[in-house]
């Protein structure tokens, strides 16, 4: 039965123990509160599992969900599996998001009625922050082709209009499964609508799979012909319009400070 106002928070979590408490602890001040929060261990060898179960002594509404390790995108799945809630909302271990995230995104969906929806962020290195990662008001599959208008941690769906199943390509992949998911989406005609408010915090650490941008950008290029199976003139025509927006500071997710 799925609670009609309620939001699902999914957060997987591996190895996360360091930062788990304070991503967790951004979910737990945002001003709307009905909400839950899955906590998905994903076979982590430190003290991952054990907090997430004591802040959900804490918290009766966090969750914890324990399974072998198996990928981020099966750690979602199963989070999404055991959504009770209408809409569902995506978390990392290791982001955060502010205190009225849930709620203007909430009141924005049910304003228009829509789907799926995404908003602004920025990234952020310690302390400090990058500039914000605009995003735009309507989000097609072409467009989403052309760059990467939204990142996980803005999204929301509305489950009575939306189904959503992440691609379990394994626990080594460095393929942006997250991008195929919402790519499958919207190649449906389903259009995704932006709230431009900056509402997110995506971190950034030394290592991590988004820090390299020549990686990404691979990435990117073999989700055009792996995944959407598009012929290299139009992989090509495609990842030229990602490439020419991922230069300098107007699109964040490739700006270092």
């Amino acid at each position: 039965m799925i609670h009609r106002s309620a939001v699902s928070v999914v957060l997987p979590a591996y190895n996360a123990a360091r930062t788990l408490a304070g991503s967790i602890a951004s979910v737990r001040a945002q001003t709307w509160s009905d909400w839950e929060l899955i906590v998905v261990d994903d076979g982590s060898r430190d003290a991952t599992a054990e907090l997430a179960q004591e802040l959900g002594r804490l918290d009766r509404r966090i969750r914890l969900i324990r399974q072998r390790n198996r990928g981020v995108s099966a750690a979602r799945n199963a989070g999404i599996d055991a959504a009770r809630g209408r809409y569902l909302a995506f978390l990392d271990a290791d982001d955060r998001w502010l205190p009225r995230k849930l709620a203007r995104q909430l009141e924005f969906m049910q304003s228009i009625d829509s789907p799926f929806s995404a908003t602004a962020y920025r990234r952020q290195w310690g302390a400090r922050l990058g500039p914000v990662f605009h995003v735009p008001r309507v989000i097609t599959y072409e467009t989403s082709l052309k760059s990467r208008p939204f990142i996980s941690i803005t999204v929301m769906l509305d489950r009575e209009q939306v189904r959503v199943r992440m691609p379990e390509i394994g626990p080594a992949s460095r393929i942006p499964e997250d991008l195929v998911a919402w790519l499958a989406i919207l190649r449906t005609g389903v259009v995704a609508h932006g709230l431009d408010e900056d509402l997110a915090r995506y971190c950034v650490t030394r290592g991590s799979r988004s820090a390299n941008k020549l990686a990404c950008a691979y990435q990117v290029w073999r989700v055009y012909r792996d995944f959407e199976r598009l012929d290299v003139p139009s992989a090509s025509w495609y990842f030229a319009h990602y490439a020419v927006r991922s230069v300098g500071t107007r699109v964040p997710w490739l700006w270092t400070p």
